[in-house]
């Protein structure tokens, strides 16, 4: 009876003696196993959970190679309803805005509100081009404002948040109209 227990207490010993030394060897492989990591980097897939949640800009309508795509499509929609001349493209109004959306929000109030498109933009973006705003209520070396705060400081008498909101709106629904 000793000798077996003896025995079963060497073959445990033993046992664990093999995995443990097993184990760093298991480790290095990683939880996937060996090779893991050169199909993770091959596939454009994660399955990490924190990056499906992340935004990708290459998605984005505002991303540089698909934002020039979605400028194409809208600038002849955008001259037949008279919020662009025929002579100015998306791209060239929209150079100072940051994101596209924007853009198109103060081409609608502009429209709306028979503002003009380059006070809006210059009040609005805080940049001024060449264009003359000597006319404009915007100040030059002016921090960019909103569109309702640019909106009520061009146009004081009417209903700025509403008005602005409305242009977003529009804006949404010109960005839905081309895909994007």
């Amino acid at each position: 009876m000793k000798r077996t227990l003896f025995a079963g207490a060497v073959l445990l010993f033993g046992v664990s003696i093999s995995l443990t030394a097993g184990a760093p060897r298991a480790a290095a492989q990683g939880p996937a196993g060996s090779g893991a990591s050169a199909a993770a980097q091959e596939s454009s897939h994660s399955f990490n959970p924190i990056n499906w949640i992340k935004k990708d800009p290459k998605d984005s309508p505002d991303a540089p190679r698909t934002r020039s795509d979605v400028e194409k499509k809208l600038t002849p929609g955008l001259q037949a309803q008279g919020l662009l001349p025929a002579n100015t493209s998306v791209t060239d109004a929209c150079t100072p805005f940051s994101t596209l959306e924007e853009c198109l929000a103060a081409l609608h109030a502009s429209h709306n509100l028979s503002l003009s498109f380059i006070c809006v933009r210059a009040a609005s973006t805080g940049v001024h081009t060449s264009a003359d705003v000597s006319g404009c209520k915007v100040a030059d070396g002016d921090k960019p404002l909103g569109l309702a705060k640019t909106i009520h400081q061009l146009k004081p008498e009417g209903n700025s948040k509403q008005a602005a909101k409305d242009a977003e709106q529009q804006a949404l629904s010109d960005l839905k109209g081309v895909g994007a």
